[in-house]
């Protein structure tokens, strides 16, 4: 549904320059073409559409199953370009069609902690994003989202909250062993986290804390 897409995206950039002080950082770093897995920290039902129209290029969303069980919200979904996953478990059909996205050149975003973070700091994040970006060799492109958290009630909607996008620059994890281990993937989903808590304030890196200044 390309019009939907776009005229969405207009809608949603118009909201967002109105009702927000939304500003973005980096975005000369982001791929203007290629593959690339973009993963970034988790706060509000905000933060899809918000990267949707803050990276300059269309962006593939991995989205929790349980969006799509409303008729209208899953057509809305879909329209933006997500797809369903089951969170807490291994979704091949998802990981299948995510990694078929990623061979098809195509952005995919996905937030490694699975879920919203009530408190704005980091959560331990899954390691499916990590296994992704190992199986299919791309770069990742690291993101720290601030202020979404404070899109909430009304009361916002007069205060205009200041939202930034922080995009740092892509990278490849480190080489793994032919036999990945469950430690070893522990480590690069941390080493990817660490890059995203280094583009937050010290306030929001959470369990990511100890990683930067």
């Amino acid at each position: 549904m390309p019009w939907f897409y776009y005229v969405g995206r207009l809608m949603v950039r118009m909201l967002f320059l109105l009702l927000t002080r939304w500003r973005v950082k980096g975005r000369e770093n982001v791929p203007s073409q290629g593959p690339v897995l973009v993963v970034a920290n988790h706060l509000n039902l905000a933060d899809p559409p918000l990267l949707g129209v803050s990276l300059g290029r269309k962006m593939v969303f991995m989205a929790k199953k349980e969006l799509f069980r409303f008729r209208f919200l899953g057509y809305f979904i879909r329209g933006f370009g997500a797809f369903p996953i089951h969170r807490g478990q291994l979704d091949r059909k998802a990981l299948r069609q995510a990694e078929q996205i990623l061979a098809d050149g195509l952005a995919l975003v996905m937030f490694p902690e699975g879920m919203r973070s009530r408190s704005r700091r980091l959560r331990p994040a899954f390691p499916g994003s990590a296994l992704l970006a190992l199986r299919c060799g791309v770069p990742i492109l690291p993101i720290g989202i601030t202020g979404t958290e404070k899109i909430k009630g009304v009361v916002w909607l007069l205060r205009r909250p200041e939202i930034t996008v922080n995009i740092g620059h892509p990278f490849h994890l480190p080489p793994a062993s032919s036999k990945l281990t469950k430690a070893e993937l522990t480590k690069l989903t941390n080493y990817m986290m660490g890059r995203i808590a280094d583009l937050l304030p010290q306030e929001y890196r959470g369990s990511y804390a100890k990683r930067g200044n």
